[in-house]
């Protein structure tokens, strides 16, 4: 067997292996039930694809006094997402004037 074609072989299958990205969708804390269902579609399809998903809420202004707000629309996303195969893999947290929680695709 030629050796170089073995190599090019190898180096094929270590190539064709998928690497996990973190895609991210933004939001903001007074978003309507319609496009926060849009949003959700979005992470789905993300999760679906085998990528993970970081939603980030961003504070403009005096929001920012009310980050309670901001945990109402990140459990209104877990609720969305109940009986789809995910993970939280980051809790949602405040961080300067945004709220961030990644989600990872579950185990089929």
């Amino acid at each position: 067997m030629d050796y170089g074609k073995y190599k090019y072989q190898l180096d094929k299958k270590i190539s064709s292996k998928k690497t996990s990205t973190v895609k991210e969708i933004k939001i903001r804390p007074q978003i309507s039930d319609h496009d926060l269902q849009l949003k959700v579609k979005h992470i789905k399809r993300f999760l679906e694809d085998g990528d993970k998903a970081r939603v980030t809420l961003f504070f403009r202004g005096r929001e920012i006094v009310h980050p309670e707000l901001g945990m109402k629309v990140f459990d209104k996303i877990k609720a969305l997402l109940i009986g789809f195969s995910h993970r939280i893999e980051q809790e949602p947290r405040l961080e300067g004037n945004s709220m961030s929680m990644i989600i990872a695709p579950g185990k089929d």
